[in-house]
């Protein structure tokens, strides 16, 4: 189910994936990825291109669809979660409003499409 979630995700362009710890932040747009499983391990991107990541699917226990409401705008992810219960990876829909702050509905049909599909919060 993992798999199936985030192909569906890295298939749509102007998704930002973050990788964040209290170390480092990594930021890779959606924009024409690949993905494939060997194994536990799950590669975004292009093992050879400039920027791919690795993702171990045994550690990652469930993920949650959140709109978070800002001063200006309300901002639409995913977010996946380890053991712990801590989160170590989050797909942000970006480009969801246009230059003149008005949310742009194909995005968000988008964004509502595929939470409606899997569900809020999925436990993996």
């Amino acid at each position: 189910m993992l798999f199936d979630i985030l192909s569906e995700i890295v298939r749509h362009d102007d998704v930002l994936l973050i990788i964040r710890n209290n170390t480092a932040i990594s930021e890779i747009r959606s924009n024409s990825m690949s993905i494939k499983q060997k194994e536990k391990w799950i590669t975004i991107g292009d093992n050879d291109g400039p920027a791919h990541m690795h993702i171990n699917s045994e550690l990652i226990r469930s993920c949650k669809f959140v709109t978070e409401e800002k001063p200006e705008r309300t901002s639409y992810g995913v977010f996946f979660f380890d053991e712990y219960d801590q989160r170590v990876l989050a797909a942000f829909f970006t480009k969801m409003y246009d230059e003149n702050n008005n949310l742009d509905l194909t995005r968000k049909n988008l964004y509502d499409s595929l939470s409606q599909k899997f569900g809020s919060t999925v436990k993996f």
